[in-house]
């Protein structure tokens, strides 16, 4: 039996001379087979060159045909080009093509299309068969346990996405994640393909498509400020150069926690540049507590409230924004449909209580460490994630933590939080907000404290020198709303 193998540029019109001529003694003659590789004409001489220096062959034009020694065994007899096939069958088989110049043409075009449409298919395919790996480090921690049903549950990515999550961690909590590990599995959740540990560093991320960073457990004591911002350092050091050595090129990774967020995410982008744009923070923890509070005053559901922008230092000095925030389906004198909603700031009349008691209430559930729970660190890094994939609700203001360039007066190198939309599985910074004006005093100090944190953890700097200044409140915009730390 005689197999031919035909190999060529996907639009080559000679390509398609030697597939009709092939086509038709594979037809006619009862042993004579086939085989057809098309390549897409941006790979096509790449390839080539690998099967020519793999099988010691010459050759530089599309097709490339040769037999193979199916007999015999070896690496195959190159015939040659289409000349020297369409040679070969006239001598052998008595058989040559009549295939006009304009037919060729057509027919390579025909070619192409479908080889395209056959890598799209195989791409897709490729989709189906190997799930969506998902990473979580420091996985012993509490908002890991609360995070993994959200994640099985098919409303993060999708119900026609598989997962496969592993949970890294070192060594001392094994147990801890094996434990987890059968729960995880006891879920029989549908879209969970697989679940596994991992404490060996030198594997971590590897084909991570998405890595969630949690705080870190750490048994090393720390003296001071400076010391527990140098720490940080190391850490993500490593998390970078195994991110930029392991994962998948489009690795999107999302830093939560409860401490040194913007620090956290703005070194990773640091120690892992070729991803820095797909890393960010998460600022829904702020927000909802945020909107928790102001329920609880309005005597509504949290739900209803949107549009709350937290600026600055996600676990620091921030600034919570509410002259953008509405309540919807607010009981009162003035009804309408779903859609309809008033101003917050129209309807709180306590000036003092935004002013202060407010301001009080967060800074002491920040001190405490209560904000940012594990239940709500899960939802807020799931709802991010689900915003990432599929986009926040059309016409809401989400807040991130991003890198800054500048927008809104912000000094470009610091991560910081700030109005955003998530769209075609990326954000738009919405710098096409009016009215959002922030003070320079009150900018300056969240600014000064961001700048002050990356340049002691980095070295640059000995001592962090806090900003001091009086009341930070804008007098220009008295409803504006400051926490943690801004009084």
């Amino acid at each position: 039996m005689a197999k031919f193998v035909i190999a060529g540029r996907a639009d080559c019109p000679y390509y398609a001379k030697a597939e009709l001529l092939a086509d038709y003694l594979q037809k006619n003659l009862p042993d004579f087979r086939i085989h057809k590789i098309t390549q897409h004409p941006e790979v096509w001489e790449e390839w080539l060159k690998d099967v020519c220096e793999s099988n010691k062959w010459s050759h530089k034009n599309s097709p490339i045909i040769w037999r193979e020694l199916l007999d015999r065994g070896g690496k195959g007899l190159l015939l040659g080009g289409y000349n020297e096939f369409l040679e070969h069958a006239q001598l052998y088989y008595g058989v040559t093509s009549s295939m006009t110049t304009e037919l060729m043409m057509v027919i390579a075009q025909e070619n192409l299309r479908a080889h395209i449409e056959k890598e799209q298919e195989k791409e897709a395919l490729k989709d189906l068969i190997n799930p969506l790996q998902v990473w979580i480090t420091s996985a012993s921690a509490p908002a890991c346990y609360n995070l993994i049903p959200i994640l099985t549950s098919g409303e993060v990515f999708g119900m026609h996405t598989e997962i496969s999550i592993t949970l890294f961690d070192n060594k001392r909590a094994e147990e801890r994640l094996e434990a987890l590990v059968i729960e995880t599995r006891e879920l029989a959740s549908p879209v969970l393909r697989r679940v596994s540990i991992c404490t060996k560093v030198e594997e971590a991320f590897r084909q991570a498509h998405v890595v969630i960073v949690l705080d870190d457990s750490t048994d090393q004591e720390v003296h001071s400020l400076e010391e527990c911002l140098r720490s940080r350092v190391p850490l993500c050091r490593l998390y970078g150069y195994l991110l930029e050595k392991n994962a998948h090129d489009s690795v999107r990774v999302i830093v939560g926690g409860k401490t040194f967020v913007n620090l956290k995410t703005v070194l990773l982008m640091r120690y892992a540049p070729s991803i820095a744009h797909n890393i960010i923070a998460v600022a829904l923890g702020v927000e909802g507590e945020a909107k928790a509070l102001l329920a609880r005053k309005l005597k509504t559901t949290p739900a209803y409230i949107k549009d709350v922008i937290i600026w600055g230092n996600i676990s620091g000095n921030n600034y919570v924004d509410l002259r953008k925030t509405r309540v919807y389906r607010y009981e009162s004198a003035i009804w309408g449909p779903v859609q309809y909603s008033r101003p917050v700031l129209n309807l709180i009349f306590d000036s003092d209580w935004i002013k202060r008691e407010s301001v009080a209430i967060l800074r002491n559930l920040t001190a405490t460490g209560k904000q940012f729970g594990g239940i709500l660190a899960a939802h807020s890094i799931s709802t991010t994630l689900k915003y990432w994939y599929h986009g926040s609700p059309p016409g809401e203001i989400v807040s991130l933590g991003v890198l800054s360039e500048g927008q809104f007066g912000i000094p470009e190198g610091i991560v910081f939080s700030m109005p955003v939309k998530f769209e075609s599985g990326t954000w738009v910074v919405l710098t096409d907000l009016k009215d959002v004006e922030i003070s320079e005093k009150i900018m300056t100090r969240m600014t000064s404290d961001l700048i002050q944190e990356k340049l002691v953890a980095l070295g640059d700097v000995i001592n962090f020198q806090p900003y001091k200044s009086g009341n930070l409140l804008d007098a220009e915009h008295p409803k504006q709303w400051a926490t943690n730390g801004l009084e």
